[in-house]
């Protein structure tokens, strides 16, 4: 077989692992693998690069994607549809693992509701595709962030400040729940829970009491009472740029004027998807990646290497693409019990 491989969305740490993965998986076996640059715009366009063993051999070590990336919906216009398929088979592909996000995993779908054969990779820092109980990219996002909420904690506690820590997170608040918790924040703000002011204020007011500092952890995602915000902008896949809505700065600007403390914002944006990936991510993406060729080389096309409990199974496109995962009661439950 002819494997065709591309990593789209956002980068994170873990995509060059699982290439590498899937690339030893499949010449152990005795096939060939190439690569598309730049996620599904490569499929379109017909951009390529060879892969071997020998090309990925110290891929995992590093962070982002040897593939280049990008957020290109190949199926919004007829035309571009037409130009993935005709690339295809152009190619001699017979089979495609595309490791991405929902928007990545979505086109996937479409691919193979088109008669493509097509294998997914779930991969994304927020951690929010349904049917995996864990993505890789979360564990080494949220290593980096509690280690930027570590750092805060001491000028934080030497200059008696509030300081308010903005990490990653659209619809799902995993990254802010795992550095809140990890970091031990006296409030973290979830895009899943209604913002309430006067409760921030209160944690704020009962940290500097205690303790003579505090720490905020809040999702850029969150929607803030009276101000929507927005970066203006819009990807092809419809959602809205968050890099510009400023949600930490204005957090700290609120609870300076409504409490009298000192306070300032923080905001490691795409920090969080740099570096090489921790272990438990390496490992992650090295066993979905090594699954997905398995899946492929039995005919099941159209399914998603995931991990459920201990176990790396496949699953269908349209389970995994089920509404994002969020955050549920009993973890956010878990979050309050060490506020302020």
């Amino acid at each position: 077989m002819r494997f065709g491989l591309l990593t789209g969305g956002g980068d994170c740490p873990g995509l060059n692992a699982a290439l590498r993965a899937a690339v030893y998986r499949a010449e152990r076996a005795g096939h060939q693998s190439v690569g598309f640059l730049d996620g599904w715009k490569g499929v379109r366009d017909g951009l390529t690069r060879p892969l071997q063993a020998s090309d990925v051999s110290e891929a995992l070590l590093h962070g982002g994607t040897i593939l280049g990336t990008s957020r290109t919906n190949p199926f919004r216009v007829p035309a571009d549809a037409e130009r993935v398929l005709a690339t295809i088979h152009r190619l001699g592909i017979d089979a495609l693992i595309a490791i991405g996000g929902d928007d990545t995993l979505s086109a996937a779908r479409e691919f193979y509701r088109r008669g493509g054969r097509v294998v997914g990779v779930p991969k994304t820092m927020d951690n929010d595709v349904a049917g995996t109980d864990w993505t890789f990219g979360f564990d080494s996002a949220s290593t980096v962030a509690v280690d930027a909420l570590t750092r805060l904690r001491d000028t934080a506690g030497s200059h008696h400040r509030a300081i308010v820590l903005e990490v990653m997170g659209r619809h799902a608040g995993w990254v802010a729940l795992a550095t809140g918790l990890a970091g031990g924040a006296d409030a973290t703000l979830i895009p899943e829970e209604t913002y309430d002011e006067a409760e921030l204020r209160a944690k704020v007011r009962r940290a500097v009491e205690r303790r003579g500092f505090a720490l905020v952890v809040a999702s850029e995602g969150i929607e803030l009472s009276d101000r929507k915000g927005t970066a203006g902008g819009k990807d092809e896949f419809g959602h809205e740029l968050l890099g510009e809505r400023g949600v930490g700065e204005e957090l700290a600007r609120r609870i300076e004027k409504a409490t009298g403390v000192e306070a300032r914002s923080a905001s490691i944006g795409h920090i969080q998807r740099g570096g090489p990936p921790t272990l438990f991510d390496r490992i992650l993406a090295t066993r979905l990646g090594a699954k997905a060729v398995d899946l492929a080389l039995t005919g099941a096309f159209g399914t998603v290497a995931v991990l459920r409990g201990a176990e790396i199974i496949g699953i269908p496109l349209d389970e995994a693409l089920k509404a994002p995962k969020t955050v549920p009661i009993d973890w956010r439950d878990l979050l309050h019990t060490f506020d302020a």
